[in-house]
């Protein structure tokens, strides 16, 4: 039987080769903590979303729908992943990436501050819009949505795991392999909450509706943090290469995470949710 010895912080196996550093799986995660709570926000908003769309359909075409929505979520999901990991190193997506982010981010509180007190009214009218719509329109529609949540979810992750350090897995594409099972896990973990724990997320968003908001903050501040990694970037250098990966920028940025996180908590007070 091989044992394992720790010597400063690092895991040895019984032949004395590094499997792993302590640091490195605190460092994992961290993210992944991260990336579960916003996935689980994010993935209740967008549950309230495909539950109106699909709302005028009678009630066992309704669980149809959204069972091809949430097995073209996973497909979706993996696609993007794939493709992004292979294109995650080129500045010019890290950009677009970063522009991406801080627009829904933006336009998601613009939107929430022009029509707050709408929301019942806007329901009503979004349900009354989808009646007469067949089947297979709804799914495609569904399909579409869980499309742009995919990019959403897969931008933030990657903006999240990319600063972290090399780990010996091997790499997929851009990505090392240790960044690629984060974001991976995070993006398969959002939707297991769409199917599985959306409810109890839906609730805390009603019972702390500031949360809706600290999370879209956070893509935005995401977005941020893509955009110093592209500055950093080889080809720009606007920015000191080694910034977007020093000790300073992650604590910087981890800090107002979770100071954003702890505001949307706080300020938000607690309401009593009625049973739906």
């Amino acid at each position: 039987m091989v044992l394992s010895t720790t010597v400063a912080g690092t895991i040895f196996n019984g032949k004395g080769d590094r499997i792993v550093d302590a640091q490195l799986l605190i460092e994992y995660g961290w993210v992944l903590i991260v990336l579960v709570g916003l996935e689980g926000i994010l993935a209740a908003d967008n549950a309230l979303v495909l539950a109106i769309m699909v709302k005028h359909l009678p009630e066992e075409k309704r669980k149809k729908a959204l069972f091809y929505g949430l097995a073209g979520a996973f497909i979706l999901r993996f696609g993007s992943l794939f493709v992004i990991s292979f294109l995650v190193d080129v500045w010019q997506v890290q950009a677009l990436g970063a522009a991406y982010l801080l627009f829904i981010s933006g336009k998601h509180l613009f939107d929430k501050w022009r029509e707050r007190g709408k929301e019942e009214e806007e329901e009503v009218v979004a349900v009354e819009n989808q009646r007469g719509k067949g089947f297979w329109a709804t799914v495609l529609k569904v399909e579409l949505a869980d499309l742009a949540f995919a990019v959403d979810s897969i931008l933030a992750a990657v903006a999240l795991a990319v600063a972290l350090p090399e780990t010996p897995l091997p790499e997929v594409g851009s990505l090392d392999g240790g960044q690629f099972a984060v974001i991976l896990a995070g993006g398969m973990i959002g939707i297991i909450i769409m199917r599985f724990a959306a409810n109890v997320f839906v609730k805390l968003l009603k019972s702390r509706p500031g949360l809706e908001i600290a999370a879209f903050v956070i893509v935005g501040w995401v977005g941020v943090k893509l955009v110093v990694s592209t500055l950093a970037h080889p080809n720009i250098q606007i920015l000191d290469e080694h910034f977007a990966h020093s000790t300073t920028w992650k604590l910087i940025f981890y800090s107002i995470l979770v100071l954003i996180a702890a505001l949307g908590w706080f300020l938000s007070g607690k309401k009593e949710v009625q049973e739906d």
